[in-house]
């Protein structure tokens, strides 16, 4: 039975690893790419700006999973930046559609990432995948939302979709775990404004074996969160974080304005409150390796002593 999977977004954080434990699976993994890449893996060329695409993309595929995005933790958020974080996403995700439409494919699955940035500032409330999206205002919130209706029009082509909404996924490799850990590691972790805003995460691992899953498994359809089952506050993951790093906190916290005048309006990644659920996908039957933190921290850490 053929099983070639092709990746966008496949030279990032998520694709990469996903791709690694694709082939482990057994496999084919293809890369769409901007650049021609070398290596283990066969890749296509596309370029979402100019809506051009390689015609044996899409054919070649059993599965897609749709990654592409400029990262959002990366730069200031200037008006050319924001318009690139929507612009990459959109781009993208429209292009597999137009592809998809032509019908001459055999994609029996259709993987899409999102953000849990939908929900906007949610406080102590528990969200899940019911509830409705923040206020286009929200930069994130528009963001996530417009790339999921972007992926859900897939489903109208008889493709079996899914999206996941993205926690903060814990990595070493990037991502937010490495601007977090970095003043920890030097003694000057600190914790970020009032500390009582959730952080839900998921490791890295576990987001890539949650795509295949929802790739494998047809029972799998629309919206999931893809986030850890016990989100923490800001001030726990900290202290966590140095714990595992066996390393001292400093007590002052910074000030939320603080925050806004170096990071500007991306500050929102770290003061936003954000306890998202897990139990859409935990009844799918999705078993977590790393369901608590701390573990999940060791795994990255636990050699530095």
């Amino acid at each position: 039975m053929s099983r070639k999977v092709l990746i966008t977004g496949g030279t990032g954080l998520i694709g990469s690893r996903l791709a690694e434990m694709l082939i482990d699976a057994g496999y084919d993994v293809a890369l769409l790419s901007r650049q021609s890449t070398t290596g283990r893996y066969r890749s296509f060329r596309w370029d979402p700006s100019h809506g051009t695409v390689d015609e044996a993309a899409i054919p070649y595929a059993d599965y897609v999973i749709n990654l592409a995005g400029a990262s959002v933790s990366e730069g200031k958020w200037t008006a050319e930046r924001k318009r690139d974080i929507m612009d990459s996403r959109l781009g993208g995700t429209e292009l597999l559609f137009r592809e998809l439409a032509k019908g001459k494919h055999h994609v029996q699955s259709f993987l899409s990432a999102s953000a849990i940035g939908i929900y906007g500032d949610s406080g102590d409330r528990l969200v899940d995948e019911e509830t409705a999206p923040a206020p286009a205002e929200d930069f994130l919130a528009d963001v996530s939302y417009q790339w999921e209706l972007a992926g859900l029009k897939v489903q109208d082509l008889g493709v079996r979709t899914v999206v996941m909404r993205l926690g903060i996924v814990l990595s070493p490799e990037g991502g937010a775990l490495p601007q977090l850990a970095r003043p920890v590691k030097l003694g000057a972790g600190v914790v970020l404004g009032s500390g009582k805003q959730y952080m839900s995460w998921i490791h890295l691992d576990d987001v890539c074996r949650l795509f295949m899953q929802a790739m494998e498994e047809s029972h799998w359809q629309g919206i999931y969160n893809a986030v850890a089952p016990s989100p923490v506050t800001n001030q726990e993951f900290t202290e966590t974080l140095a714990a595992v790093m066996h390393r001292p906190l400093v007590l002052p916290k910074v000030p939320a304005f603080g925050l806004k005048l170096m990071m500007g309006e991306m500050s929102e990644i770290v003061l936003y409150s954000q306890r998202v659920s897990a139990e859409k996908v935990l009844r799918q039957g999705f078993k977590f390796e790393y369901s608590q933190l701390r573990p999940a921290l060791e795994s990255f850490y636990r050699e530095e002593e």
